[in-house]
């Protein structure tokens, strides 16, 4: 058995990370899709906003915060998985992450009446920071996920995240917020409400009077009416935070860790691993994309004497024997690019994916990932 079935038939998470344009989506489209396949009930969630996701799925109104059940014929992805008794009885569901609906739906979950949910929803501070404020997203991703982890409808929850860095936020998130609300300017904002105050006196107040000197008096006014509606509600956000985090370095939760073999990918995905082990977390598989198929084992060198021995009588296939030649350097060359990040990685544990002859659109495309992803 690999890494990738022992994951998919023990996890509870499986979060897809890695750099840009590795195929990250892809990937955790083909391992949801092979999970469904076995039986799983799955809900694969896209934090980022771009269509491929929903176009891999074929659903042309694309994805929206809420899962989306996936209507496929869920055929495994291997000869094996056709003996599993479960197979072929799975449930397949998608979603993209909407971070102000997320936000929206806490907001009403801890205010203590509906009248104090919406006045915050409308504040002017809120809706700003709902969409723009620099870790929202990331945050909400992670109370997204708790949030399907709980939901009895899925087994398991395929996480495919934003590049690299961003990702690395979205594992932060849950201890940031909790650094915010414990910040003594957060406790400072929070003075109004809790002293039976009606008006905080910016004037009075140094940093406040800074604050808004840069940002102007409106915009810190809208800002401490909605610290001012928000007391009260700082616990239920911490308590929750706390268990995102929790559950992010739960054994349930498995990180696959997605390359190919280029070097700016491969530095990305050991800075990666790297910041995993920082915080007491590890890769569980990795996936290397797009690799040049090897053609048998013979090597370039071997190739080219072929190529030599038969260049006098028959120059096409003395052609074709350098061709062999130039595509195993090629393979050779990328195998020399990601052995660093194999180093330490159990033989197992690493997935490759050959380069195909057409890029996945589709779901005939996944099954071909899944195929090569959970070879035998």
């Amino acid at each position: 058995m690999s890494t990738l079935d022992e994951i998919v038939d023990t996890a509870e998470i499986i979060v897809s990370c890695g750099s840009g344009g590795v195929g990250k989506t892809t990937s955790a489209a083909a391992i949801a899709l092979h999970a469904a396949s076995i039986g799983k009930r799955v809900v694969v969630v896209t934090i980022d906003p771009a269509r491929r996701l929903a176009d891999a799925f074929g659903l042309v109104d694309g994805l929206t915060n809420d899962p989306t059940r996936v209507t496929v014929a869920v055929a495994p992805a291997s000869d094996r998985d056709r003996d599993r008794d479960s197979a072929g009885t799975g449930e397949l569901w998608a979603m993209m992450l909407d971070p102000a609906m997320t936000f929206d739906g806490l907001v009403r979950q801890y205010a203590a009446s509906p009248e104090r949910a919406e006045r915050i929803l409308a504040n002017a501070f809120y809706r700003n920071i709902a969409g723009a404020l620099s870790g929202t997203q990331e945050y909400m991703a992670a109370e997204k996920l708790y949030q399907l982890h709980r939901d009895e409808r899925f087994d398991i929850v395929v996480v495919d995240t934003p590049p690299t860095r961003h990702a690395l936020d979205f594992l932060d998130a849950p201890a940031t917020l909790t650094r915010f609300i414990n910040h003594r300017l957060f406790r400072l904002m929070m003075l109004p409400a809790r002293g039976g105050m009606k008006v905080l006196n910016i004037a009075a107040q140094p940093v406040l009077r800074t604050i808004g000197k840069v940002v102007g008096g409106d915009v810190l006014a809208d800002a401490i009416a909605f610290f001012q509606a928000f007391e009260g509600m700082e616990a239920g956000f911490r308590d929750r935070a706390d268990a995102v985090s929790e559950l992010l370095h739960s054994p349930v939760t498995r990180y696959v860790l997605v390359a190919s073999a280029r070097h700016d990918t491969v530095v990305e995905a050991r800075y990666f691993a790297a910041r995993l082990v920082e915080s007491q977390l590890v890769v569980a598989a990795v996936v290397i994309n797009r690799l040049q198929p090897r053609f048998g084992d013979i090597t370039p060198a071997e190739a080219l004497a072929a190529a030599e021995g038969v260049l006098a009588t028959d120059p096409q296939l003395a052609a074709m024997w350098r061709n062999l030649a130039e595509l195993r350097a090629l393979a050779d060359a990328e195998e020399a690019v990601i052995a660093p990040l194999l180093a330490d990685a159990d033989d197992d544990a690493v997935h490759r994916v050959p380069l195909l002859d057409s890029d996945v659109h589709d779901l005939d495309g996944l099954r071909e990932i899944a195929r090569h992803l959970f070879a035998p």
